[in-house]
């Protein structure tokens, strides 16, 4: 018997990340809704993911946490579905994964909380500064159709879903270079069928 796999997860939280993920590798797997600041926090959770956050998988025996994390171990360990890098492939698949769940979404995070890391500071920030983000970035997604080469893969769900996000909410300059990456990764059917299950799921999250 295969080994089960649990996804925990708030509709209204990176977890979508996770979601699009396990969409994509196209194998079952059972869905726990945690709220924020009760069962996301209790005991039972916090076996498995400390922090108390969300999103996180349990495989088996295996947990894993963080949204990068998850996205790798998923490609690699359900290789059928094509999303983890060849070997041409892995040097930038991992850079910029990781790229995106550092520097970026530090440096992101800063600048939507009104934080602005002093100039002279900058070299003691791993994440460097905002604009020197986006212009790495702008590269990346300007050098192939996606960010590891011409097919799309796990780095692709990762990096893609912090570009959507920050593009809807504004947190992302709106270049053209990032508008057209998201229209072309964002153009598939487990992305949309990710959405969807989460879209359904937010009233029944929200009104509790």
């Amino acid at each position: 018997m295969a080994e089960e796999l649990v996804f925990y997860t708030n509709p209204m939280s990176r977890g979508r990340v996770a979601r699009w993920m396990l969409e994509e590798i196209g194998q079952p797997y059972r869905t726990e809704y945690l709220d924020y600041g009760t069962t996301m926090k209790a005991p039972e959770y916090l076996s498995i993911n400390p922090m108390g956050k969300v999103p996180a998988i349990k495989h088996g025996d295996t947990v894993v946490t963080e949204g990068a994390a998850i996205c790798a171990y998923l490609a690699e360990t359900f290789p059928q579905a094509g999303l983890a890098p060849t070997a041409a492939e892995r040097g930038r698949y991992f850079r910029w994964m990781f790229f995106a769940a550092g520097p970026m979404e530090m440096a992101v995070t800063n600048r939507a909380l009104g934080f602005e890391i002093p100039a002279e500071r900058l070299r003691m920030a791993g994440c460097g500064s905002l604009d020197h983000i986006f212009d790495a970035l702008e590269q990346a997604v300007s050098a192939s159709p996606f960010i590891a080469g011409d097919r799309f893969t796990a780095a692709d769900v990762y990096v893609g879903s912090h570009v959507g996000w920050g593009l809807n909410f504004g947190t992302i300059e709106k270049r053209q270079a990032f508008i057209d990456y998201w229209s072309r990764v964002s153009d598939r059917d487990a992305y949309r069928r990710g959405n969807e299950i989460d879209n359904a799921a937010m009233p029944k999250q929200t009104n509790a």
